[in-house]
């Protein structure tokens, strides 16, 4: 059930034998700029990831699923404590594991196998985590052999959470999404929002309940959740037995297997996310082939175009001409393309900016509104977390327009250069922006403590005794001796002098507070505004670089083709018969390569 990787078959290993034919052919033919694009694509093959991230709240078996996933204890497990950073869980030859720390491209630390729970674990993390991002796992299971990478999330913690809005921006980044709850109880409102906020940055997500061996009511469960699913979201769920599939792995016993209901989840990352991604990543690869194909072709069509009618050749030329200047246009500064690439680039990057202030604004608005009502000295520590976790909701909203924008913009781009966009859509470089967040602290500055019982005291008895005497004092000068009655002033000015003490001082730490909530806002705009920035301009290296790349294939081939043509004007007859021979069978050779490529791709 989870044994070691077996060959794939399918769609990925004829993309591999299509791709290699394209290398040769390219290198025969001369053409290192080709081989140097399926080169690349070769690489993609090999290698393929299809991410699938286990999102859910705290406690809801997360950890256990992925355990029963690939047969093995890889994910701690703890009734007392939770996990604390994200667990990546893919195919290797032995097992090992490697901590990921901060970085682009991250930093890897080997590690023994038996110190994962040791950093994951968030009770028992040391110094040896600081500024780990996550740990990398590799593990010899078949299921994982496809280039399947299970990620194990910390618990999301409520909607409002700032482990919630990065669970949400790693779902845009995944192929699919795994959202777990367990069989206690329905589906609640933040679990249906925070599905309803992963569903629009992940095409593919599944609801999965778990503990159905704990629950005995766990189909009327099923079934309430089912519903709320249909009406909300139209997600399917996958009822499961992570112990019992455990069990079943150990005893490799089908029948418990069947029960634990494992093998429809099983089915569902293999054939709908795995055999999807792999079928895509092989439909992309063969596309280049044919593209590779068509480009060689078009330079030995002209070639027998002048080969076959010597009257016509002058024609060729004058054809291939005119397309090299085409060409040669769309590689300049001023190509319609590279104008929309800038211009897009400059609009994106001031509708970024100015919606990441509105939202800030929105955010400040709402923290004054909030601490006008409260005592800081009160509710602080929930105050600081509450404006994390809505400043990250908000950054997570702008990097989403960010990602929608970026996207659009290449799709107009690749409209312009005439090419298709799917190659591109797929790496524009946009990464998650929540870890960024860390760089920024709430510096408070906020006098919290409250008077102290000796102070109130204090506070009480100058206003008194400057009251009473005030009163004594007016008393005596007037000829009225007020008594008792000048205590009793005392004591009424002194209680009105404490409360406007009080007054006073929650007043100076409400000011402090809003300070610190724009000292904070002000951080985080400075930081994310350079990321988005950085960001934009990664974009538009990369979409530059493709199309000048492809430019460049395109201005090789009408090269190749214009003096392949020219010097067909000057060949003999017999020369020209023998050429058109070899020509003919050079073409044959690459039709048969290119329905070879094409019969990868889907129907």
């Amino acid at each position: 059930m989870t044994g070691t990787a077996a060959p794939a078959d399918g769609a990925l290993p004829r993309a591999i034998e299509v791709v290699d034919l394209g290398l040769r052919a390219a290198e025969a033919y001369g053409r290192a700029d080709l081989a140097t694009r399926l080169t690349a694509t070769r690489g993609t093959l090999a290698d393929p990831v299809v991410h699938v991230v286990v999102v859910g709240e705290f406690k809801q078996g997360k950890s256990s699923l992925v355990n029963a996933l690939v047969g093995a204890n890889v994910c701690p497990v703890d009734d007392d404590v939770a996990t604390a950073i994200p667990t990546h869980i893919r195919f290797g030859a032995e097992p090992a594991a490697q901590l990921l720390r901060h970085g682009d491209p991250p930093q890897r630390e080997p590690i023994p196998m038996e110190q994962v729970r040791q950093v994951v674990l968030e009770d028992q993390a040391d110094d040896t985590a600081e500024g780990v991002a996550g740990v990398e796992v590799r593990l010899p299971r078949q299921l994982l052999s496809s280039g399947l990478v299970m990620v194990d999330t910390p618990g999301v913690g409520g909607l409002g959470s700032l482990h919630a809005a990065a669970s949400v921006a790693a779902a845009s980044m995944a192929d699919a999404l795994v959202f777990v709850t367990d069989a206690a109880q329905e589906l609640t409102r933040s679990e249906l929002d925070f599905l309803h906020q992963a569903r629009q940055m992940c095409g593919t997500v599944i609801c999965v309940l778990t503990k159905t061996d704990l629950y005995p009511q766990w189909r009327k469960i099923r079934d309430l959740d089912t519903e709320h699913l249909r009406d909300h979201l139209d997600l399917p769920i996958i009822p499961v037995s992570s112990t019992l599939r455990l069990r079943a792995v150990a005893a490799n016993d089908k029948e418990l297997n069947t029960e634990s209901g494992f093998p429809e989840l099983v089915r569902f990352l293999t054939q709908r996310v795995s055999g999807g991604a792999a079928n895509r990543i092989a439909a992309q690869a063969a596309v280049s082939v044919v593209e590779v194909c068509e480009q060689i072709e078009s330079q030995f069509e002209a070639e027998r175009a002048a080969l076959a009618d010597p009257a016509a050749a002058a024609q060729v030329v004058d054809e291939l001409t005119a397309v090299k200047q085409r060409v040669e246009a769309v590689k300049t500064a001023a190509a319609k393309w590279n104008q929309t690439l800038s211009d897009g680039v400059a609009d994106l990057t001031a509708d970024i900016d100015h919606d990441l202030r509105a939202r800030i604004r929105r955010v400040i608005e709402e923290a004054d509104d909030a601490i006008e009502a409260i005592d800081p000295a009160d509710t602080w520590d929930e105050t600081e977390r509450w404006l994390q976790a809505r400043v990250s909701h908000e950054l997570l909203a702008n990097y989403k327009l960010l990602r929608d924008r970026a996207t659009w913009l290449s799709e107009e781009v690749s409209e312009h250069f005439r090419e298709a966009a799917g190659e591109v859509l797929r790496q524009v470089a946009i990464a998650n922006p929540v870890p960024l967040l860390a760089t920024a602290q709430v510096e408070h500055k906020i006098e919290l403590e409250k008077m102290k019982l000796g102070k109130q005291a204090m506070v009480a008895l100058k206003s008194a005794y400057g009251g009473a005497l005030m009163f004594v004092m007016l008393g005596a000068m007037s000829g009225i001796s007020l008594g008792p009655i000048g205590l009793g002033i005392g004591l009424v000015m002194g209680r009105k002098g404490l409360r406007d003490e009080k007054k006073r001082q929650r007043a100076a730490r409400q000011t402090q507070a809003r300070n610190a909530v724009r000292r904070y806002c002000d951080e985080v705009s400075f930081v994310m505004n350079k990321d988005s920035r950085d960001t934009l301009r990664r974009i538009q290296r990369q979409l530059r670089d493709h199309y000048s790349a492809l430019a460049d294939e395109l201005s090789r081939s009408n090269t190749e083709a214009l003096a392949a043509a020219s010097a067909a004007a000057k060949q003999t007859s017999a020369e020209r018969e023998g050429r058109l021979r070899d020509l003919a069978a050079e073409l044959d050779r690459l039709r048969q390569l290119r329905e070879h490529a094409a019969a990868v791709l889907p129907a």
